[in-house]
Formats: C-alpha cells, structure tokens, sequence
C-alpha cells in the first residue's frame, strides 16, 4: 500500500530535505513477498492499472481464476528510480525463504499462531 500511495517518493523528498541529494541516494530493497507469492484479486490490480496503464506489467495471470501475481519488488524498485534514485532489489522473498524470514502471508496461509517480526533500517551519513 506505501509504494503505490508515494511513501517512497515522500521519503525521498524528507532526505532531501535533510540535504541528501537524489543523484547520490541509494536504495536497496531488502527482502520481502515476491512475484511468485504475492497473489492479488482483481480490485487491487483494477487500482494500479487506473492510476497508470503501465502498471499492468507488473502483474501475471494466477492459478486462481480472476487473480493476479504482483511483482511489488520491481513495482518499487521502479518507482524508486523514476524518482531519480538509484535501486536495486535484493531478490530474496520472505514467503519462499521460510528459514531465513517470517512472513505474514505464509503464516496466516498456514493458520499458524505468531508471523514474527522483522526490522528494516534507513541510513543517513554524512560525508
């Protein structure tokens, strides 16, 4: 939901607010749901193909009939570029890699008890 409602974008402009520059930010998407896990009904891809009909490429057909897989790795990777970062994504999903990451979605799908936690940071430095 932050992706697509400009929680990047907003961090962005924050950044440079505290005097960062965009030519020399750097991202790194850690890891999180991917493009073969994160199944989507057609109400969520309907919201990303109205703000922009570009968006369909980030999603695939399902095997369930009327839903979608999202590739929300690339969706923000991009969107952090055309912001005039440079990203890259780590490739590592959370819902595949059960040993080394909790999941929400793998746990709620599983009906087990707890999803874990995990933790991300953002890194200002000053030069």
């Amino acid at each position: 939901k932050g992706a697509f409602t400009g929680v990047l974008e907003n961090t962005v402009a924050a950044m440079e607010g505290l005097g960062a520059r965009r030519d020399r930010i750097v991202a790194v998407l850690g890891p999180s749901i991917g493009p073969d896990n994160y199944e989507v009904g057609p109400e969520f891809v309907a919201r990303f193909v109205e703000a922009d009909a570009g968006n369909e490429r980030y999603f695939r057909p399902s095997k369930t009939v009327g839903h979608s897989m999202f590739d929300l790795n690339q969706y923000t990777v991009d969107r952090l570029r055309k912001a005039g970062v440079t990203a890259e994504g780590l490739g590592r999903c959370t819902y595949a890699e059960e040993d080394l990451f909790y999941s929400y979605r793998r746990t709620t799908h599983r009906k087990e008890a707890d999803y874990g936690r995990q933790v991300s940071a953002i890194v200002l430095e000053k030069e």
